[in-house]
């Protein structure tokens, strides 16, 4: 494989826009090539950014070229978005985006257009006025597909133009302090000891740590130890909302790559815990994570959508269903999610969504509950499930959230939370903790 930058980075958005593969596959088959932590970062910045602004990268290309090369020529197509990203969003001085990219063209056997490429890179430096979308339609305007703008209209009136704007955002590094290891202040200390720079925001989250530049988590201070987990600020609630101790026998329902388990078992390590997840495959991640944390559950390869399959008969004190999902709550931090994402898919997923939820509200004890968790800001997935759900089962009730969290809470619903992608720097996620009647 390669070891140029701008090839690998050129195959790997073909890779994901023309064959359908998601970046967090492509991108690490890309850097594997690569000796150099520098360029490994550099190529993640490309292959993210190209991501990012793909429709506007798009639309100057057809501004300077009669139409895209097509077939076996596409992968160029991607380099030519990959040298105009460098030219305007990057800091590399213009004359090395240039000859860089059209040295990486003779590479992905372009030899014939390298004057095509390299008049169109020229043209892009010369006409910053390439770039001004004022007039344009909302999909280039927002880097977003048209049907993910309208439904965010649809659903947040005021607020689409705020989540989109989130969206094109870098995520942040947040860490969750494993407390059954270490306390977050020594845990803090240790940072400090080690000059990593880094903030504690969110005062009902006392074991997230925000830091302020993003790096190799192998190297920070406690990583082989088990002292903390990388897992968003947004997700951490989860556990938290379903307030588990030691006595309680509790279903991960979809638990793969296990950030919420292994936080469950943090907060409560002597709990009956089944980590469950469909694809046997990611459940590889659980056992490292479980192994290096130190924590131990009752991990297996089964669906939640056909419970007879595994289940073996005893009833749940807690379930956490953190379900599939359109991920449309994640797109800062996954940036290809909105190119992958269909507007068909949102159907057959909220489909999905109901049935696993029927199935497990079954395996879930009197007085039991159950909370509802996707990494979604689209209503058809979320509130509407819940809606959906309560109305045909009249043994639920949607159980009031922690008092603290109301004045969060951004939408005007009392008893679900959807969190927006950027809200104090958080992941979009939405919660419904549900309660099953006790008198059954």
């Amino acid at each position: 494989m390669s070891r140029n930058v701008r090839v690998l980075a050129a195959r790997c958005c073909f890779d994901v826009i023309d064959q359908g593969m998601s970046l967090s596959e492509a991108l690490p088959k890309a850097q594997a090539s690569l000796d150099n932590p520098a360029d490994k970062a550099l190529l993640q910045e490309i292959c993210f950014g190209v991501m990012r602004t793909l429709p506007q990268l798009e639309a100057v290309c057809s501004q300077l070229m009669a139409k895209p090369l097509i077939k076996q020529l596409r992968p160029l197509q991607f380099l030519l978005y990959v040298g105009i990203y460098q030219l305007k969003f990057m800091r590399i001085p213009d004359h090395a985006a240039i000859s860089e990219t059209v040295e990486a063209a003779r590479e992905l056997k372009g030899q014939s257009l390298t004057k095509l490429i390299n008049a169109v890179l020229r043209n892009v430096q010369r006409q910053p006025q390439l770039f001004d979308f004022a007039s344009a339609a909302a999909a280039v305007q927002y880097n977003h597909p048209g049907w993910l703008i309208s439904q965010l209209q649809q659903t947040y009136p005021t607020q689409w133009p705020q989540i989109l704007q989130a969206n094109q955002q870098k995520a942040p590094l947040w860490l969750r302090v494993n407390v059954s290891k270490i306390a977050p202040a020594d845990y803090a200390a240790a940072l400090e000891q080690a000059q990593i720079s880094f903030s504690q925001p969110l005062s009902y989250l006392p074991a997230a740590i925000k830091l302020t530049q993003a790096q190799d988590v192998t190297t920070l201070p406690g990583y082989h130890q088990g002292w903390f987990s990388v897992q968003d600020a947004a997700a951490q609630h989860a556990a938290l909302l379903l307030n588990v101790n030691d006595s309680l026998h509790i279903l991960d329902a979809c638990c793969a790559p296990g950030g919420k388990t292994c936080h469950i078992l943090e907060l409560a390590p002597q709990a009956l815990l089944t980590a469950l997840d469909k694809e046997p495959k990611r459940l590889e991640r659980v056992h490292d994570n479980l192994a290096r944390l130190g924590l131990t559950a009752r991990v297996i390869a089964g669906d939640a959508a056909e419970p007879t399959l595994w289940w073996q008969g005893q009833l749940f004190d807690r379930i956490l269903l953190d379900v599939p999902c359109s991920a449309t709550g994640v797109i800062r931090r996954h940036p290809d999610i909105r190119w992958l994402r269909k507007k068909a898919d949102i159907a057959a997923l909220a489909e999905l969504q109901q049935r696993i939820l029927q199935q497990c509200w079954a395996l879930l004890a009197p007085g039991g509950k159950l909370l509802y968790a996707t990494c979604s800001v689209l209503a058809a997935e979320n509130d509407e499930q819940i809606t959906t759900f309560l109305q045909q089962h009249t043994d639920a009730r949607l159980a009031a959230l922690p008092e603290h969290l109301t004045i969060l809470k951004s939408d005007v619903h009392s008893s679900s939370w959807q969190i927006l992608p950027g809200e104090q720097d958080m992941d979009g996620f939405f919660y419904a903790l549900l309660e099953k009647d006790s008198q059954l």
